[in-house]
């Protein structure tokens, strides 16, 4: 009876270190995460700071989480129960919800990617290749005009046909060599280039200035990143859409708005160093999300792992009433990043 006691008693110890052990890893990725919050606060502070809805696939992945965390307590009570079915169906139905939160997760960043919101490399305003700078397009006699992300003719917006004649003539510039003039097929009966308000005139197939000088690299290089722009449907910002309704850009917590190409507070044109400033910055909310949401997606991966073990023992049978400890840990953490992607959705639905 005493060694049988003794056995008890040194269970018991290593199931309360294990517990303790997991405790100990949530303290260190709440710490972490708090880190993060409070960084993307301060640079959220005196930036220019874009706002824009979370994508639909991060909804459907919260669905999933929870049910899923539902899922593996009733794991844990199966286990307790001794009901090695149950387990083994409940241990398995929360790896395949785990599965599919991952692969909501990209495909929310996809949606992201597809509404032109980027992990790095991005600014909140296009200034390579913006449209007007250096160059302009005139479509059958009339210039081509952006207003937001919107392209006009006569200040109405082009039909989906007219803007697939755009990208389809705007799509010769867009393969640029070091050393060689572009090769130009359609010029001049639908579309004329202007460079700093003179048009462009074809000999051969390369284009020319007025004077017959021919482009130089760097206007070359110009053109180019026009052409990209106008192969991603890009006006005056990356993310797609309206300024004001499907995205929203803030500066010091303030919501500015856009007209006339320039951003305008309370009714006012930003100061010039401020309109400057607001081309330079780049994208720092789009980059915190990223890293936020993937720091956390990367910590499911791994726990998946885990889970997968956990079924693995389920079906050979090394868990149940007597040694369930390995699923009641994998219980308090799968919870622990349930509840943190909650968070985290909460964070970035009313912060971001």
């Amino acid at each position: 009876m005493k060694e049988d006691f003794s056995s008890d008693g040194n269970k018991e110890q290593m199931d309360k270190a294990k517990k303790n052990l997991v405790y100990f890893g949530i303290m260190s990725v709440v710490m972490l995460f708090a880190g993060f919050s409070s960084a993307y606060i301060v640079s959220m502070g005196d930036s220019f700071w874009l706002k824009f809805p979370l994508p639909t696939a991060f909804w459907i992945s919260t669905v999933i989480i929870v049910i899923s965390s539902v899922a593996i307590q009733a794991a844990v009570y199966f286990s307790k129960k001794g009901n090695a079915n149950a387990l083994k169906m409940a241990v398995s139905i929360t790896f395949i919800l785990g599965l599919g939160f991952v692969y909501f997760q990209f495909k929310g960043y996809g949606q992201l990617i597809d509404n032109g919101i980027h992990a790095v490399n991005n600014h909140i305003i296009v200034t390579d290749g913006k449209y007007g700078d250096y160059y302009e397009v005139k479509y059958k006699g009339d210039f081509v005009e952006i207003n937001g992300n919107d392209y006009l003719l006569k200040g109405k917006k082009m039909t989906d046909t007219q803007v697939g004649e755009y990208q389809k003539f705007m799509a010769q510039f867009l393969e640029m060599k070091d050393s060689t003039a572009f090769e130009v097929d359609q010029y001049g009966k639908d579309f004329v280039l202007y460079l700093e308000d003179a048009p462009l005139e074809i000999e051969g197939k390369t284009l020319k200035k007025a004077d017959g000088e021919e482009l130089q690299f760097l206007d070359r290089m110009r053109l180019r990143d026009l052409a990209i722009n106008v192969r991603d449907l890009r006006g005056d910002f990356f993310v797609k859409g309206e300024i004001g309704k499907d995205f929203h850009i803030y500066y010091k917590g303030e919501e500015l708005e856009y007209k006339d190409r320039q951003l305008h507070k309370d009714g006012k044109i930003l100061k010039n160093y401020l309109q400057i400033k607001s081309m330079e910055s780049p994208d720092t909310a789009s980059s915190y999300l990223y890293i936020i949401t993937f720091l956390h997606l990367l910590h499911i991966l791994v726990t998946l792992l885990y889970v997968m073990r956990l079924v693995i023992h389920s079906f050979s049978g090394r868990i149940n009433a007597e040694n369930n400890i390995s699923i009641q840990t994998g219980a308090i953490f799968w919870h622990f990043l349930g509840l943190l992607w909650l968070y985290l959705l909460l964070f970035l639905l009313f912060i971001h």
